[in-house]
């Protein structure tokens, strides 16, 4: 049974595009929307590095229903505050043509300092991801659980995967954002750690030989958080509906209390070479859904559909023992029959050869569900 001094909190952050109507480019007037946004929901919204983009954070959520709530609620108030303003909002991992050389830096202390820091690699860092944290308090456990997490990354990313195009082209990836991404240097799927001691001194010399500027801007596809005491997964793109959100919050929230159930029997851990899970990790960003997918603790390749449905039953007991397992498995279900958001853009503009089809579908996922928008 899991501990009862752990409530397993979910937050989830979201990255969004800002779209001009008519033309459907990227829109840098995140200047002009975020005080219209923040009248209504505060701090839960907040600028990003580039101008054209904007981030909700929920409040401390307990059940996937209030995941869903509050990504329906703060989805539909930045809905609203941007078409105030004229523009739109959508949810995708990158936006299918507009280029990095049009869009402004954010002019905040912290995304400056990224620009004179990383030059190049921050004006091309138009991408949105999906972070979820799961609250675990002894950071001694979260550094074990989270050892334990990396083998299953793939099948998330794969789920969620939403940018296939970059700059008007198919770049053949289901999440370009995660080869965009993979460029930074601290980043990717994290190594295992013997202990917290050895997490801490880790970060500590990345931070002394000025590797980092500080343990914030260590962006590992898995990490503990800085500023609270969760477990942070950064691995996947923002989901264009708030059904993929609450899907990937579910399935990371099972994945930690799975794992940290692991870890407090003492089952033991037959860590895999991390050379296999980058392999691994590559793949569900070139694939998706589409093709074979790494099973790593198997070491074999397998279609994308039994990788998911392995992942679904590592993580069953924990589902139906909160009583999760109905909806996140539909949901999962409901993505292997229908498509990730990859396979609805190539869809959309296999059927009419115009990226402004592919935007107006995003545009309208975001917002799927979401009344009175």
């Amino acid at each position: 049974m899991p501990s009862q001094t752990e409530e397993f909190t979910i937050g989830v952050e979201e990255e969004y595009q800002i779209i001009d109507p008519t033309t459907r480019e990227l829109s840098s007037r995140v200047e002009h929307i975020l005080p219209k946004a923040e009248k209504a929901i505060g701090s839960e919204v907040q600028p990003e590095a580039q101008q054209s983009q904007i981030e909700i954070g929920t409040p401390i959520c307990r059940t996937l229903a209030d995941v869903r709530s509050e990504l329906v609620r703060l989805r539909y108030e930045v809905i609203t505050a941007a078409a105030k303003d004229g523009k739109q909002i959508a949810a995708a991992g990158t936006h299918p043509f507009s280029h990095w050389d049009e869009q402004q830096i954010t002019p905040k202390e912290r995304y400056q300092d990224l620009m004179r820091d990383y030059q190049q690699l921050t004006r091309e860092l138009v991408i949105f991801g999906c972070h979820v944290h799961v609250g675990i308090s002894d950071r001694s456990i979260a550094i074990q659980v989270m050892n334990r997490t990396r083998v299953w990354l793939s099948p998330l990313l794969a789920l969620a995967a939403s940018s296939p195009f970059w700059l008007g082209t198919d770049t053949g990836y289901a999440s370009y954002r995660t080869e965009i991404w993979s460029r930074w240097p601290i980043s990717g799927v994290p190594l295992i750690f013997e202990s917290l001691t050895d997490y801490e001194a880790l970060v500590q010399v990345l931070v002394e030989t000025k590797s980092v500027a500080e343990a914030t801007k260590i962006y590992w596809d898995v990490r503990l958080s800085e500023r609270f005491p969760t477990i942070e997964f950064r691995v996947t793109d923002v989901c264009q509906t708030v059904d993929e959100a609450v899907m990937v919050a579910g399935l990371v929230r099972a994945l930690v209390r799975t794992c940290y159930e692991e870890v407090i029997t003492d089952k033991p851990f037959h860590p895999v070479r991390h050379e296999l899970i980058r392999a691994a990790h590559w793949r569900a960003a070139r694939y998706g859904l589409d093709e074979d997918l790494i099973d790593v603790s198997a070491i074999k390749a397998v279609p994308a559909q039994e990788m998911v449905e392995s992942f679904l039953s590592f993580v069953r007991p924990s589902l139906e023992e909160y009583g999760e397992w109905d909806e996140v498995s539909s949901l999962v279900h409901r993505t292997m029959e229908f498509g990730n958001g990859a396979t609805r853009q190539r869809e959309i503009y296999k059927q009419t050869g115009r990226f402004s089809d592919v935007v107006d579908l995003i545009v309208q996922d975001t917002a799927k569900g979401i009344a009175s928008v």
